[in-house]
């Protein structure tokens, strides 16, 4: 019985919000708190970290992430960034008209930018960065007349910049980088202001400010700034009765299906039972693991939302526990097209046959219909990304050289040892795994390769992710080792600062980590860059370090070190003395 209430808490807290708003018990709370927990609602996977939003409050003023105007007690800030929030945005959102912050960056929200966003009139910063959103962008936001930072980048938008975004004359920082969009770039107004870095990793834009000439279907140069407003308010009109119409449904299946979750499920663990059942098959890389086929099957049977470790651009990661002890992790991808099963296990034969001291093993993986489920060796000390800004541990500067000494030796295997040589083309700190002694192990080595499709829009420029992406790699979507080593300087600097590479105190700025750096460098305070929490910094380790970083974030290519150069120049310049173990670069 306790095991079907817990099955049942996220799904009926839900309800119970849904149930509040369509039948005014909700009325105690201000109409602010009530367009937050319509926010709530429509997110998937949120109750650890929106829980204590209860709709019984009298306000919302001290729900996580929400911050009030001391005397009229009206929400001004929403902040819930780097909580892996799941799901559409509510375009309630639009009724907090005298929000001034709204940061729902690195999150999993997916589906349109609501226009009704345009309402909130009082916005000076907009960070919507490092998500899912789809679909055009609102020409609404051209309203928001005291915005100083629009932030929409590393997304899935597409169609043309409003040329009403010009109307912005507060503007500062404008980020719309790594997404889909096409078209000429405006240069009405304040758009004519921004650079380069404001626009690339668009493959479909043109116009001055990426050096790229516009052209029209003749062949002519097309004056940037033109917009199709007509097709681009059709395309806003039916997103916005599609968002509305999936609430209105979520709603129904709420009343209807509440006491059926457990039986049912939710879409990803439907979806991964839906994979194992007929058709399944086991494909192993080592004959080192004691299970049948059927052994494992039986166990992915049993896996439900309970075991999700993980969620990110590649897939859902599951943590799967066999009867003997052993854990693994699962990680679910689905098959993109009807060529894909070839082409995947071959490509997959050869990443199994990949072993290293400082890569995470994958073992083998289940052939179903319709996906990929790989199984990899399961790490316990999590991400880097966590220990760093999740965990609220601080790690000592020896824990750090070790992870970064490790990190820089499977990438430098990678790149010059294994056959075929691999780029990895998404080095973070989200894929660089931790065990149980914080030795640093990289994952997802050659899945970013692997998923490119042009139906599905899974490029090179959405496998990484913005604030570790080379200059050259945003503009070009062509990867190579020296990408590699850019995003690896960006992870360098990310852990010995303890700052994500898009720390919100950069973008006011509008600037990076990278950006960070270079201006302290002009000022010669480059050793503020470290962490000034952290334990044990070695102060002759500090300047080797940071002389390595910023070679691998050089803008140009050709002057950052290959990765057996970075190895071999921390090993000398800031290990000595160090563990033998770092000297011993063989696989297991």
């Amino acid at each position: 019985m306790s095991i079907l209430l817990k099955d049942l808490q996220e799904p009926l807290f839900s309800c119970i919000l849904l149930l509040c708003c369509l039948t005014s018990i909700c009325h105690g709370l201000t109409p602010d708190g009530e367009a937050l927990v319509n926010f709530r609602t429509s997110i998937i996977n949120s109750i650890d970290v929106l829980g204590q939003w209860r709709p019984e409050d009298p306000d919302p003023c001290g729900w996580k992430g929400v911050t009030c105007d001391n005397k009229t007690m009206r929400v001004i800030s929403l902040n819930v960034s780097h909580h892996k929030l799941k799901g559409p945005l509510s375009p309630d959102i639009g009724k907090l008209d005298q929000l001034k912050i709204l940061d729902l960056h690195y999150n999993n929200f997916f589906g349109a930018i609501p226009p009704e966003l345009g309402n909130c009139t009082e916005l000076q910063g907009l960070f919507l960065q490092n998500n899912f959103l789809s679909g055009f962008v609102p020409s609404g936001l051209g309203n928001l007349s005291q915005l100083q930072t629009l932030d929409i980048s590393s997304n899935s938008l597409d169609g043309r910049i409003p040329t009403s975004i010009g109307n912005l004359k507060n503007l500062v920082n404008f980020n719309v980088s790594s997404n889909f969009l096409s078209g000429p770039i405006p240069t009405d107004g304040v758009l004519g202001q921004f650079g380069r870095d404001s626009f690339v990793g668009n493959s479909d834009m043109c116009g001055k400010q990426i050096d790229k000439l516009c052209k029209n279907d003749a062949g002519n140069l097309q004056p940037a700034g033109s917009q199709n407003e007509k097709k681009n308010s059709g395309r806003l009109l039916i997103s916005a009765s599609a968002t509305v119409g999936a609430l209105l449904l979520v709603a129904l299946m709420c009343f209807w299906g509440c006491f059926l979750y457990k039986k049912l499920g939710k879409n990803d663990v439907k979806g991964l039972a839906k994979d194992v059942s007929g058709g399944a098959s086991i494909v192993m890389f080592h004959g080192d693991l004691p299970y049948s086929s059927k052994d494992i099957i039986k166990k992915l049977e049993t896996l439900n939302e309970e075991h999700i470790i993980g969620a990110g651009g590649f897939g859902t990661v599951y943590k799967l526990s066999m009867d003997d002890g052993n854990v693994f992790a699962l990680k679910r991808i689905v098959k993109l097209n009807e060529g894909f099963d070839r082409f995947f296990e071959r490509e997959l034969g050869i990443l199994g046959s990949i072993k290293h001291k400082y890569l995470v093993n994958l073992r083998g993986y289940c052939n179903s219909p319709t996906s990929k489920l790989l199984l990899y060796d399961y790490l316990p000390g999590g991400s880097l990304d966590e220990a760093l800004h999740e965990n609220g541990e601080q790690l000592h500067w020896d824990t750090r050289l070790k992870i970064i000494m490790g990190a820089a030796k499977g990438l430098a295997y990678l790149h010059h040892d294994c056959s075929p040589r691999i780029i990895h083309r998404d080095i973070k700190a989200s894929n660089i795994l931790l065990d149980g002694n914080l030795d640093a192990r990289v994952s997802d080595f050659g899945l970013a390769k692997l998923l490119e499709d042009e139906e599905s829009h899974i490029t090179t420029i959405v496998a990484g992710t913005f604030g570790y992406l080379a200059p050259e790699y945003m503009q070009s979507g062509r990867a190579t080792e020296k990408t590699d080593v850019y995003s690896f300087g960006v992870l360098m600097l990310e852990v010995i600062s303890r700052k994500r590479p898009t720390d919100a105190s950069f973008i006011e700025k509008g600037l990076n980590i990278v950006g960070w750096l270079n201006c302290l460098v002009t000022e010669d305070r480059q050793h503020e860059i470290i962490d000034g929490n952290c334990e044990g910094v070695e102060a002759e380790t500090v300047d080797p370090l940071l002389s390595v970083a910023i070679l691998c974030v050089s803008t140009s290519p050709e002057d950052r070190p290959t990765m057996h150069m970075v190895v071999k120049t921390l090993e000398s310049d800031v290990m000595t003395p160090c563990p033998s173990d770092f000297y011993d670069s063989s696989s297991d």
